[in-house]
């Protein structure tokens, strides 16, 4: 067995969320930052398995037992080597020969960005472990954290994409969002990552005649990649914020937090916490500092352009 390397990239959704699982039209982007996987023989005869954060801290290590194809545990009772399990398994399931013949194999993952970003450490993990295990992510994604499939696209993807999922197909056309004012838009770290699958099953509860919802959504993604001018690009978010707000019966991120703020706020994904899109013609560092979120990224550092 020779060594291999896996990378993908991580993602934020600028627009559709909640909607993009009802087929809305959503903007993503795929991140700067990401994750890799690294698979190199092992003499040990198990699979060990270590992940690794961004300052090289390591956050999980498992030693897997692998007999026959066959993947099982050799500690008990640890939630996350659980899930590694029932991924590992599901991957299985996929190609049944996966893992076959194999005598030991030591897989390392690193990841680029702090695990409580919310910029994708399940969904890079799950491109990485497709593309080892030679199968399709999105079938591997749909067997263990489900969702609409957005984040693997902008695993694979190097560039801004326009993501639907409409009757079980999905459609990704890859897009030139590259705004002239990019240098006006920042990316905020809420302090705290937010679990996707509370705010989906909110959103489930709440949900009501989604047609206008989604055709207004649809238009305001397509505005906002041929917007040309930050004033029309904070219009277009103040939109999308009050159509989700009336939606998932969630008061706006400005509202709650950034009343004061001289500028436009959106949530990006599930609402509550992970990164907002702030949209300023001034630096706006110093007044989110002051309100206690010291992780202000630029456009151009975040986003893979």
């Amino acid at each position: 067995m020779n060594s291999q390397k896996f990378y993908s990239n991580g993602k934020l959704l600028i627009t559709g969320e909640y909607l993009v699982l009802d087929g809305a039209h959503a903007l993503a982007i795929p991140t700067k930052y990401g994750q890799s996987l690294t698979v190199e023989p092992y003499k040990g005869g198990n699979l060990n398995w270590n992940s690794y954060d961004n300052a090289g801290n390591l956050w999980l290590e498992a030693n897997l037992i692998l007999r026959d194809g066959f993947i099982g545990a050799s500690a008990k009772n640890d939630p996350l080597i659980d899930r590694l399990m029932e991924i590992l398994n599901a991957a299985k399931k996929q190609h049944p020969t996966f893992l076959n013949g194999e005598t030991g194999i030591k897989v390392s993952t690193q990841l680029d960005f702090p695990r409580n970003w919310g910029l994708g450490t399940s969904s890079t993990l799950i491109n990485n472990m497709a593309q080892w295990a030679n199968i399709d992510p999105y079938v591997l994604l749909a067997n263990t954290f489900g969702g609409s499939g957005y984040d693997i696209a902008c695993a694979k993807h190097n560039a801004p994409i326009v993501y639907q999922l409409e009757n079980n197909k999905r459609t990704i056309i890859e897009t030139d969002f590259n705004p002239e004012f990019k240098e006006d838009l920042y990316f905020v770290f809420l302090n705290k990552k937010q679990n996707s699958r509370d705010g989906i099953a909110a959103y489930r509860k709440n949900k009501s005649n989604m047609n206008l919802a989604l055709s207004e959504i649809n238009a305001i993604t397509n505005d906002m990649i041929s917007c040309t001018t930050l004033e029309t690009f904070q219009f277009l978010m103040q939109s999308h914020e009050t159509i989700i707000s009336s939606i998932i019966k969630q008061q706006p991120v400005k509202e709650m937090l950034f009343k004061d703020f001289k500028g436009s706020v959106k949530s990006l994904g599930a609402w509550g916490g992970d990164f907002v899109l702030a949209a300023s013609d001034e630096n706006p560092e110093a007044y989110f500092k002051r309100k206690g979120f010291d992780t202000i990224i630029s456009y151009g550092e975040m986003v893979l352009l």
